[in-house]
C-alpha cells in the first residue's frame, strides 16, 4: 500500500501538524504492509522537517513542491496542484493531515483527513474576523468532500458530532490518538544559554492557549516564592506574539523568560527532562501532543482543567481550573506541584507507536473497501 500525506501548509516553522504528518508517516512506514509513504510539504518546510524529525525509514518519501507561499498560491494548488501529484505518484489513499479545501471529484483514490480541532467554531478569535470565516468554508467544503475522518480525541469528535451532526451517519468516522515516541531520540540542550531551574510550556502562540496566564503567573512567582524560576515557552510565532513580548517587557521579565522556536526532537526532548514542571493553560485543544509526551518522559505536569485534558493525562497530572481568578489558581497550583516527586508511571500505551499505525492501516482498508 502507498499512502500520500498532504502536510502542506504555512509555516516555515514546524507545527504540531507538521508533527502529526511525520509522525504518522514514521508508524506507517514500520507496517509490512505499507510499501511507501509519501510527505507532501511545500520548498519552505522542507528544511524544518529534515532537521527536526528523524525520518530514516527508506520507505519515507519527501515530496516538496515549490510556488510562491501565499494563501491563494496554496489553496489554488490544495484545488488543482495536489490532483495532478497525486495522479502523477498514484497512490492507494491520500491523507490530508489538516482539513484543506479539495474538490474530491479530481481523484481516482479515496482521501481521508484528520480533524485536529474545530477552533473556526469554538475559538474563532485565533483567526481574526475574516480568516475565520475562511477557516470555517475550508472545514465544511472539507469534511464533506472527504471519504472518512480521522478526530485525534473523543473530545474532538464530540466536537465534529455537535456542528457537523449528519457526518457520522454518512461517512466513516474514527478517533486515532497522536503517538509519542523518544526511544531512539539523543536529548541535547539547545545551542543558547539556558538559565535553571526552568517552567516549560509548548503551545503556539494562539489565543487560546493562555500563554498570557503563565507569564502572568511566572511574574507573581518571581516576586514571592521562587524568585530565581524561569520561564521556557517553545512555539512558533502567531496572533498573539506581539501581545506575549510586550506582556513580557512590561513586567520587566526580559530575562527569565526565553522564547524558542524551531528546535529538534533532541532538544525538545533534553527540556521536557530537565524542567522543573511542564505546563498547559489552554482554554481548548484538539488532543495537546506536547503534554502526552512531556508525560511520556516522567515531567510533572500541571493544566488547566478541561475535558480534553482530562482524555489525555487522566490521573497523571495535576490541575487548576480556568474561573474565578485563574493567574491565583495558577501561581498556587505550581507551587505545590513543584513540591511533588516526579510521577513513575509506565508510558501510557494508548499512544504508542505501533497502536497507532494499527488503528490507521484498519481504517485505510475499511475506507479503501
Amino acid at each position: 500500500m502507498h499512502i500520500l500525506i498532504a502536510v502542506l501548509h504555512r509555516p516555515t516553522q514546524p507545527t504540531g501538524v507538521c508533527r502529526h504528518a511525520a509522525n504518522l508517516a514514521q508508524a506507517l512506514a514500520e507496517r509490512p504492509e505499507v510499501d511507501q509513504v509519501t510527505l507532501v510539504t511545500g520548498a519552505w518546510q522542507r528544511q524544518s522537517f529534515e532537521s527536526a524529525f528523524a525520518l530514516q525509514s527508506d520507505k519515507i518519501q519527501l515530496v516538496d513542491v515549490d510556488f510562491k507561499n501565499s494563501a491563494i498560491a496554496r489553496n489554488l494548488w490544495f484545488l488543482f496542484g495536489l490532483p495532478k501529484l497525486v495522479q502523477q505518484l498514484r497512490p492507494d489513499l491520500v491523507h490530508l493531515a489538516f482539513p484543506l479545501p479539495f474538490l474530491r471529484a479530481r481523484f481516482a483514490c479515496p482521501v481521508i483527513a484528520t480533524i485536529h480541532d474545530l477552533y473556526p467554531y469554538e475559538c474563532p478569535e485565533n483567526f481574526g474576523r475574516a480568516q475565520a470565516v475562511l477557516n470555517r468554508l475550508f472545514l465544511q467544503q472539507c469534511i464533506a468532500q472527504s471519504d472518512g475522518l480521522t478526530c485525534v480525541s473523543e473530545v474532538t469528535l464530540k466536537q465534529l458530532k455537535r456542528f457537523f451532526p449528519q457526518v457520522c451517519a454518512q461517512k466513516p468516522v474514527t478517533v486515532n490518538y497522536n503517538y509519542v515516541e523518544f526511544s531512539q531520540v539523543l536529548p541535547q540542550p539547545p545551542a543558547i544559554d539556558l538559565k535553571q531551574p526552568f517552567l516549560l510550556s509548548v503551545a503556539q502562540h494562539r489565543k487560546n492557549k493562555n500563554l498570557d496566564l503563565l507569564v502572568q503567573a511566572q511574574a507573581a512567582l518571581r516576586q514571592s516564592a521562587q524568585p530565581n524560576l524561569n520561564l521556557i515557552l517553545v512555539g512558533h510565532s502567531g496572533p498573539e506574539t506581539a501581545a506575549i513580548q510586550q506582556q513580557i517587557a512590561e513586567l520587566g521579565l526580559q530575562d527569565s523568560v526565553q522564547m524558542l522556536a524551531s528546535l529538534s526532537d533532541s532538544e525538545l526532548c533534553w527540556l521536557y527532562q530537565h524542567c522543573q514542571l511542564y505546563v498547559v493553560c489552554s482554554a481548548t485543544e484538539g488532543f495537546c501532543l506536547p503534554l502526552a509526551e512531556a508525560l511520556y518522559l516522567g515531567c510533572r505536569a500541571i493544566c488547566s482543567d478541561i475535558p480534553i485534558l482530562r482524555e489525555v493525562a487522566q490521573s497523571d497530572c495535576n490541575y487548576f481550573s480556568l474561573k474565578g481568578d485563574p493567574v491565583q489558581n495558577l501561581t498556587q497550583a505550581i507551587s505545590s506541584a513543584m513540591q511533588q516527586p516526579a510521577p513513575s508511571h509506565a508510558p501510557n500505551l494508548r499512544f504508542s507507536k505501533a497502536a497507532i499505525a494499527e488503528e490507521y492501516f484498519k481504517f485505510y482498508q475499511k475506507v479503501i473497501a
